[in-house]
């Protein structure tokens, strides 16, 4: 293929794609080796959730660059499609988290070596929960209902937004009442990780969550700040249109899909190590070997 003869469009489809399907090879890659090593369902299950996070994410931000001339709502549902993922992939982590500490919130399972343990709640929380509680059933329930309702608040936000703009009514203050709705509930779902690592991180040491999170948080934090980055300097007038057939916020939504196309990369590489396949590995790799030396 001659590349000059290539305008700058096709170039940057080129470059996104190739980027998607390199994370799409690394994460196939985990994918498989996981599904090879299926020794314990309920958390590689999570695991596969969790790390599907990055495809998607590409794949999405590289069909909003298939058509830079959509809408307001068609690049709101691409959103939704990335948004909607990360409260299901939070939600996740938490189970994995508590299969890990072989808790078992539907079968009332709680290890007596954690039974009683103290919660302490910091602010806001104390405005609705005592600063200080001692974990049962009935704690940890709740901590995953205060998860859980991330899953359900994002997607009903979502379609709500999607149709209000369809229909178009969607006024500055609808707008701010969504953000400030997902918002709240987001920092409730993420408060309830943070305190449940707080409370077990003696004992989810040997699991390193603390790098499993990173690569999720790493994920949300780059396609949201950099989102916040790109709007500034529209605002500033840095990027500009140069096209008739471009607005500003059009030429702002390729940008950020280049970006999480190119960051994808690097997060499926990073989650080969945070979602290692070798805690599984261990009896059906000595067999194997002990195959090989016969």
């Amino acid at each position: 293929m001659d590349l000059s003869i290539l305008d700058r469009r096709q170039l940057t489809l080129l470059g996104a794609g190739a980027c998607a399907m390199l994370t799409m090879h690394f994460t196939v890659k985990l994918l498989s080796q996981h599904l090879f090593y299926w020794k314990k369902p309920k958390e590689q299950k999570a695991i596969i959730i969790i790390i599907l996070m990055a495809p998607i994410y590409a794949i999405d931000s590289f069909v909003g660059l298939l058509d830079v001339q959509g809408s307001k709502a068609f690049f709101m549902f691409l959103d939704s499609i990335k948004e909607c993922y990360e409260a299901l992939v939070i939600a996740k982590f938490l189970d994995l988290m508590y299969s890990y500490l072989n808790i078992s919130i539907s079968k009332n399972i709680v290890p007596d070596g954690i039974k009683g343990r103290e919660i302490h709640h910091s602010f806001p929380m104390t405005l609705f929960q005592q600063r200080a509680v001692r974990l049962d059933h009935h704690t940890l329930k709740l901590l995953k209902y205060w998860t859980w309702q991330f899953v359900v608040i994002r997607p009903v936000c979502s379609v709500l937004m999607i149709t209000l703009q369809l229909l178009g009514f969607y006024p500055s203050w609808i707008r701010w009442t969504f953000t400030i709705v997902l918002n709240i509930s987001v920092s409730l779902a993420l408060y309830s990780l943070v305190l449940f690592y707080h409370v077990f991180a003696k004992e989810l040491q040997p699991h390193k969550p603390l790098s499993k999170f990173l690569c999720i948080k790493g994920i949300v934090f780059f396609c949201f700040w950099q989102g916040i980055v790109l709007e500034i300097l529209a605002s500033m007038g840095i990027i500009r249109s140069h096209h008739f057939w471009l607005d500003v916020e059009q030429i702002e939504e390729a940008l950020q899909n280049v970006l999480v196309c190119l960051e994808m990369v690097v997060f499926s590489v990073l989650q080969q190590y945070a979602f290692h396949f070798a805690p599984y590995s261990g009896d059906v790799a000595t067999k194997m070997q002990n195959k090989k030396t016969e």
